[in-house]
């Protein structure tokens, strides 16, 4: 199934909280895309540091940056919430604030989107530390993906990502969940389950920067948080299990090249 090769404005969304050591370069890797019809909406998150000034600025130079400032600290997945009612664009796009994309990746996505008419596509990740040394180990993705085989690992970067706004905004997890969860998991896991379709680009377009804390972690909390998305979605209890059990597997095998 082919689309239009002119999907129009790409919305970027970007949730910023005290970034102001990286945002100015994860804002350019987006401003520098070869695909130049699109938008970055920030979300400055209440941040103590330069980061709204650091904004501000970039949206002086470039009027596709668009700012938008949290009176007080909402998260990240109330943020990104928040920009998509913002977004111009049907089909949109995630950045972290400390992380890089490289040049064709959203002219990439897009080119595989009307090869195949898919509603989401994801790419492979290369990594770098708080100090930006890259790591030799690149994460690769297959060229498509299933609702079983997600479940066993999250290989769908939340970074990665470009995918249709409409579907994103009807299975990301009702903000007002008091629980713990993988937000960004239980939405392509849901899209997934109801018969959209995901393709992946075996390349590392995306660069996340890994932090000291981040790599070590609270185990016992990304097991919860896992444990009820699974449960979000409606799998049973032995069910999680199971995919717990291959999610960690594939979790050790993984982070075992980024020490």
């Amino acid at each position: 199934m082919s689309m239009p090769d002119h999907p129009g404005i790409v919305s970027i969304i970007m949730p910023a909280y005290n970034s102001a050591g990286t945002i100015e370069a994860a804002a350019a890797s987006v401003l520098e895309q070869t695909y130049e019809n699109i938008e970055l909406l920030i979300a400055d998150d209440a941040s103590s540091d330069d980061t709204p000034e650091i904004c501000q600025t970039l949206a002086s130079r470039d009027r596709r940056v668009r700012v938008i400032s949290n009176p007080s600290n909402l998260g990240a997945l109330k943020s990104r919430l928040k920009l998509i009612r913002e977004a111009k664009g049907d089909w949109i796009a995630f950045l972290d604030s400390d992380d890089l994309w490289k040049p064709d990746k959203l002219s990439k996505q897009l080119a595989v989107r009307n090869e195949t008419g898919c509603d989401l596509v994801y790419t492979g990740s290369s990594f770098i530390d708080e100090n930006g040394q890259p790591f030799e180990w690149i994460l690769h993705v297959p060229e498509r993906t299933e609702y079983k085989q997600l479940l066993k690992q999250n290989i769908i970067s939340n970074s990665s990502v470009l995918v249709k706004k409409e579907l994103f905004v009807r299975f990301a997890p009702d903000n007002e969940d008091k629980h713990d969860m993988h937000e960004d998991f239980a939405c392509w896991l849901g899209m997934l389950r109801a018969g959209h379709t995901a393709r992946g680009i075996d390349e590392p377009l995306i660069t996340y920067r890994l932090s000291k804390s981040s790599m070590s972690g609270n185990k016992l909390k990304a097991y919860s948080m896992n444990m009820y998305t699974y449960k979000y979605v409606g799998l049973g209890f032995f069910s999680r299990l199971y995919y717990q059990m291959c999610y960690s597997v594939n979790g050790i095998k993984k982070y075992r090249h980024l020490r």
